[in-house]
């Protein structure tokens, strides 16, 4: 899990995975909306398939790569847990910044 956290952690990437959730792609379609170089994006789905977010095909002389989803299925079933604690965190944080205003709003402000 943290090799798909780090790899999603970069833009291009999440760009990648988006892009890969409409279906399979060859490396040069999912490079064309980047102003980078091939290589580069090369080097962003290498990561991608490191981290077993994607994987890659060879079709007679294209690459088609192909998002796996069993890694974002973990990662939310494991931030899933943690749910009830950030709805409590909010919740309170949300009465905070409401209490702030209305005294706000009574002091004229």
């Amino acid at each position: 899990m943290d090799a798909a956290f780090s790899a999603l952690a970069h833009p291009t990437r999440r760009a990648i995975l988006a892009r890969l959730a409409k279906g399979t792609a060859t490396v040069n379609t999912l490079a064309e909306p980047f102003d980078m170089s091939l290589p580069a994006v090369s080097k962003h789905i290498r990561v991608l398939e490191s981290a077993g977010l994607i994987s890659r095909e060879k079709d007679a002389q294209f690459r088609l790569c192909s998002l796996n989803t069993q890694p974002i299925q973990d990662i939310a079933s494991w931030t899933e847990q943690y749910r009830h604690i950030w709805d409590a965190r909010f919740d309170v944080m949300g009465q905070l910044l409401n209490d702030l205003k209305e005294r706000d709003n009574e002091s004229g402000q």
